[in-house]
Formats: structure tokens, C-alpha cells, sequence
């Protein structure tokens, strides 16, 4: 990548706990050519945390400050836990003012899904799925095609994905795109944080939960009334749930085979996103055309915030 930009660094949820893969990833992004901003929110460390709540949600609500010049990516250093516990503390209407219509990606996964289904919900504010500093940036061989595809994602205005995985059923949707963590989705069911999204394509991933867990936070999400109020549901990458010898068999082709039997809308595999090497970066907001039947699966996406 050739154009420079400005990253500001955010530590909404866990610190860095290695010291060398968080200078590994600093080097890799100003060798790059790149403004490094926010570097303090990286060494900050309160509990289990990357700083105190207020610390943690002042690193986003200095984006509302007019006063200050906005970065061009706003990334994630990790995820683990602790967003949820500062959207309370968030400047919704002032994000809302100062970021909307404006050239700049929020970028994170996992635990950062909070904040951007809050952002999405409270603020309307289009925000991208995508790798963060410590678990990408940082990794000791850089995936070319997460980096590939993040910058893709960033400066594109429409974004087509396309893969080959045989699907069960014809589908031809179109809707809001939106989702992230299955875990971190299902925590805010119930809450003012949780989009209401009628008629979209929902995605979600998730890590280590085993298939029954996976099912049953999804039929959380069917008892709700959420997954029936959706065009479709793509499934994104669910590694290291073993099944147990418990289960007889019911794997996760078991689980899903299950929930299509009673959602009532289309499930589509092979997502390329989640808590894996080689990532998609995916835009959380943007309007989504999907088309999928036995020869695989296409995925056009647009309407989102795109660098310039």
C-alpha cells in the first residue's frame, strides 16, 4: 500500500500482553509509511483491561472533537472483553455529528463487535468488521491476503466477494449487512444497543464454543424474533469448538442443519471472517446484495465509508 495514512489506536476491551508483538506491529505500520496515533491507549492497563472504563471510552469520544484533524483508520488493539462495559459512556449524537458522511473506518472484531452494533444502533454510524493490531498487524507472518483485502475493503466504494462453497439452497437477497461475534451479539439482545435491523443479512463467527453453544445462542437470536426478521444468515468461521464424544455425532453440519430446519430464512456458509489467519474485512452497515446456490456464493457490498 502505497498512500500513507493516519491509524489512531483504540483499546476498547483487553491491553497487549506481549510486549514484542505490540512493537512488532508499530514498527510494521510506520515502515509502512503510516501516522501512528494513540499509541498510550496500548500501554495502558487497569485489571484485565486497557485502561479504566472512562479512559477506554475517551479514546472513541475524541472523535467527536471538531477541534481535532480525524484520523483515517480507527483500529482495534485487541479484542477479548470489556467493551460492553462503556457504551454507556459513549457520545452517541456527538460521533453521529462529527463522523457521519466523513472518509473514516472504525476497524476491529471479536469484542469490538459491541461497539460497533452500538454505534450502528445509536448513531447510524457504518463501521467495518476487520483485523486489529495485536492479533494481525502484529503476527509474526503477515497474512497478505487479510492486508489484501482490509486495504481493499477501506478504499473501494462496492466490494464483491466470491467463493466456491456449494450451498444448500438458492438464495437472491438483498438488505442491510450487518453482525460480528455471535457471543458478543447475543449479549446485547434486549438492550438499546442492539440494532433494529428489518429484512437484513446477518453474519456472525465466533471462537472456541462448541456446536451446541453456537445453537444455542442462535436460537436466542430465533426466539427473539431476530433471525426471522432477516433475509439470510451467513455463517463466518466458528474454529476451535471440538465436539465432545457426548455428542453422538452432532457436529456443527448437525447444528446448522438443525437451525435451517427452523429459522425459516436461508443459511449460507464459508464466510471467510472471524478469529482466523486470513481474514475478509467487512463493512458492518452497508447495503448487501447476495446471491448463492449449489456453485457457491456471491456477496456485493456498498454504501459504506471509503478513504480517500
Amino acid at each position: 500500500m502505497s498512500v500513507h495514512r493516519t491509524f489512531n489506536l483504540i483499546a476498547p476491551s483487553g491491553y497487549p500482553h506481549d510486549a514484542d508483538v505490540l512493537n512488532r506491529a508499530l514498527q510494521r505500520l510506520r515502515a509502512q509509511g503510516h501516522r501512528v496515533e494513540g499509541v498510550d491507549a496500548t500501554r495502558r492497563r487497569y485489571q484485565r483491561f486497557g485502561g479504566t472504563d472512562g479512559e477506554r471510552a475517551a479514546d472513541l469520544n475524541r472523535l467527536a472533537d471538531a477541534s481535532r484533524a480525524l484520523p483515517d483508520i480507527v483500529l482495534a488493539v485487541r479484542g477479548g472483553y470489556g467493551a460492553a462495559r462503556i457504551l454507556h459512556g459513549l457520545d452517541y449524537d456527538g460521533l453521529q455529528r462529527r463522523l457521519t458522511g466523513e472518509p473514516v473506518a472504525l476497524v476491529g472484531h471479536s469484542d469490538f463487535t459491541a461497539i460497533q452494533l452500538a454505534l450502528l444502533a445509536r448513531a447510524n454510524l457504518k463501521t467495518f468488521g476487520g483485523p486489529m493490531l495485536i492479533s494481525d498487524f502484529g503476527a509474526e507472518h503477515v497474512s497478505d491476503f487479510t492486508m489484501q483485502h482490509f486495504w481493499s475493503a477501506l478504499t473501494k466504494p462496492t466490494l464483491t466477494i466470491a467463493r466456491n462453497v456449494p450451498q444448500a439452497h438458492a438464495v437472491d437477497v438483498s438488505g442491510t449487512f450487518w453482525g460480528g461475534n455471535l457471543a458478543v451479539l447475543t449479549s446485547l439482545v434486549g438492550t438499546p444497543y442492539m440494532p433494529s435491523v428489518q429484512g437484513g443479512v446477518l453474519f456472525v463467527e465466533d471462537v472456541n464454543e462448541q456446536p451446541f453453544r453456537i445453537e444455542r445462542m442462535l436460537y436466542q437470536l430465533h426466539l427473539s424474533g431476530i433471525l426471522g426478521e432477516q433475509q439470510a444468515l451467513v455463517l463466518g468461521d466458528f474454529s476451535g469448538g471440538k465436539p465432545y464424544d457426548y455428542d453422538n455425532g452432532y457436529d456443527l453440519e448437525a447444528m446448522i442443519d438443525q437451525m435451517r430446519s427452523v429459522i425459516g430464512i436461508p443459511i449460507v456458509t464459508g464466510l471467510q471472517f472471524g478469529h482466523v489467519p486470513d481474514m475478509l474485512t467487512l463493512p458492518v452497515g452497508a447495503d448487501a446484495h447476495l446471491i448463492a446456490d449449489a456453485n457457491g456464493f456471491k456477496l456485493t457490498l456498498s454504501n459504506y465509508p471509503c478513504l480517500r
